[in-house]
């Protein structure tokens, strides 16, 4: 591994497009052995499969009514609603939405997994490629990231399919940062590196939040170790400019979505159970299920870091030896940092840190630490079997992730009716169970009704004709009521209370009440003819969010246009 730097001019046109070709015809391969339990056993029923499939058909619906951009989640809590989409990154649900109103939708988590996990192959490809040059060690840690351990845990065990989404992103997003942090030699102008950076870093936050944090944290300590390490500033300021402009471009969602914290019931996400203190590596707890399956994480974080000490072990020369390629020894010293960081933040010695680092605690599992120790694992491996007996350390490695994936397979639970079971729910208008963190604040979604009409007369005004309101227009954002009446009496909507909501009765705004064990809207009418509408509108913090991403992203494409030579 000596000689030029990884990735230079000399070794960098390694085969030309075939090696891409070949990458995705491996990272295609990969996914498509992942998925084989799922021909024959049905969908594997992880923990999230019930939440992500039905923000997939709740999206997909209101396509079809013409919102691009969902924001109230209108089958949740059985048709009350919930501001799920202001709070959970778009890009998962709007990638599963969108498969969704091609395929059947019995094909889409199978469907979801390929897609991203053969990007994910192609994504580490890219990576390893330009560090080493040579493809057929990228070609082999395409397949090992796509089916690293934490992935197959993801898949068959937890069904988090944004949390999926985001760690394929990974790869590229840590190219972009060596790139940033001087630790490969410069093979573009530093601005597009910028550019390039930033893109991948929004990416990871628009799939899922608690990646984008792992993200932010483990890229500061790369940027601050490249910093201390060349005792140079610049590796510090390019990382803090691509971050700052990452967070600007996600500001559509991040601003809304931390402003609006305030109106739900966001400590819920830190309920029973999914405290960073209950979920440390092989935690007890009094819930034998829970602890059941925490060990199950533990064994697959021991497989990551046993293997990239294993790795290390073989590598010790390359690592710290000063006549060793300089390059490859920076990236290899850096990230046994960020490994260790993160298994020690798998730990419960690193507790106190979860309480105080800001947003840490959200992360909520400290075995997500994984995802960032699947890229090390995969460039430490990599590494140490382009040293000797290539095809046979293949062979042990894919019998070790064959295994690794039997065994997973086996501790999980095959479903086929959980995506029918959702489409039934919204097609028969039932809905289905809200979720605890985004419960508007106020209520109580363990008393929401369920199999409610859109609009009721309640109190002294129930023994009404029922022909006394109808429903003119119900959709996601807009809901317009009509009411003739011969008594005053008040209407409860099937709409839980939320600022954004607008409650006009005959074009003026009104004070609603509120049902006494949960918070849906009760709107006091008049006798005679009424109109009620309710639209869902633009908040000001949806309003700066948007404005402050269009700048970043003016911003960006400014910085892509500068030419080639403005290297400052």
């Amino acid at each position: 591994m000596s000689g030029d730097a990884p990735g230079s001019e000399a070794s960098w046109n390694v085969e030309g497009a075939r090696a891409w070709v070949s990458a995705t015809a491996v990272s295609f391969v990969t996914s498509l052995a992942i998925l084989i339990p799922f021909f024959w056993l049905g969908t594997a029923s992880g923990h999230d499969i019930q939440f992500h499939i039905q923000s997939w058909v709740d999206a997909a619906g209101q396509w079809k009514e013409g919102i691009l951009l969902p924001r109230w989640t209108e089958w949740a809590n059985y048709g009350f609603g919930e501001p799920r989409f202001i709070f959970y990154p778009p890009l998962s649900w709007m990638l599963g939405a969108a498969l969704g109103s091609i395929f059947p939708w019995t094909w889409i988590p199978a469907l979801f997994v390929f897609i991203v996990q053969t990007f994910a192959g192609v994504s580490a490809f890219a990576l390893l490629r330009r560090v080493f040059g040579t493809a057929r060690i990228a070609l082999f840690g395409a397949a090992l990231f796509a089916a690293n351990p934490y992935a197959l845990l993801v898949i068959y065990l937890r069904s988090d399919f944004a949390e999926l989404l985001a760690s394929s992103f990974f790869p590229l997003l840590l190219l972009a940062a060596l790139r940033l942090g001087g630790y490969l030699k410069e093979d573009q102008p530093p601005l597009k590196s910028v550019v390039q950076f930033s893109l991948l870093f929004a990416a990871v936050w628009l799939s899922n939040a608690p990646a984008g944090v792992l993200a932010s944290y483990s890229l500061a300590l790369l940027f601050a170790w490249a910093a201390l390490r060349q005792r140079a500033w610049r590796p510090a300021f390019r990382g803090f400019t691509g971050v700052a402009l990452g967070f600007g471009l996600s500001s559509f969602y991040l601003i809304p979505a931390a402003y609006e914290q305030r109106w739900v019931n966001i400590e819920g996400a830190l309920a029973g159970g999914l405290t960073p203190a209950e979920n440390f590596l092989f935690a007890h707890t009094q819930d034998a299920e829970h602890d059941a399956f925490n060990r199950i994480a533990s064994y697959a974080a021991l497989l990551l870091i046993f293997g990239i000490i294993a790795a290390a072990a073989l590598l010790g020369k390359t690592i710290f030896d000063e006549s060793e390629n300089k390059f490859l020894r920076k990236i290899l010293q850096a990230l046994l940092v960020l490994g260790a960081v993160a298994t020690a933040m798998m730990l419960p010695v690193t507790n106190i840190l979860w309480r105080l680092l800001p947003k840490l605690r959200f992360v909520q599992f400290p075995w997500r630490w994984m995802a960032v120790l699947a890229v090390v694992f995969t460039i430490f491996v990599s590494t140490a079997v382009a040293r000797r007996m290539f095809a046979l350390n293949c062979v042990a490695m894919a019998l070790l992730l064959g295994l690794t994936g039997w065994y997973l397979v086996r501790h999980t639970w095959w479903d086929t009716e959980d995506v029918n079971s959702v489409k039934e729910a919204v097609n028969n208008k039932a809905g289905f169970e809200g979720t605890d963190e985004y419960d508007p604040l106020g209520d109580d979604h363990t008393d929401v009704p369920q199999n409610q009409p859109d609009a009721k007369l309640i109190g002294a005004a129930e023994g009404l004709p029922t022909h006394a309101i109808r429903i003119i227009r119900w959709t996601a954002e807009d809901r317009v009521v009509a009411a003739k009446l011969t008594q005053p009496a008040t209407v409860r909507l099937k709409l839980l209370h939320h600022p954004a909501w607008l409650v006009t009765v005959d074009g003026k705004p009104v004070k609603t009440g509120r049902t006494i064990s949960y918070n849906a809207i009760l709107v006091a009418l008049p006798a005679g003819e009424s109109r009620i509408e309710a639209h869902f509108t633009r908040t000001l913090d949806r309003t700066v969010g948007g404005c402050v991403s269009l700048l970043a992203l003016a911003f960006a494409g400014f910085l892509g246009w500068l030419p080639a030579h403005s290297k400052r």
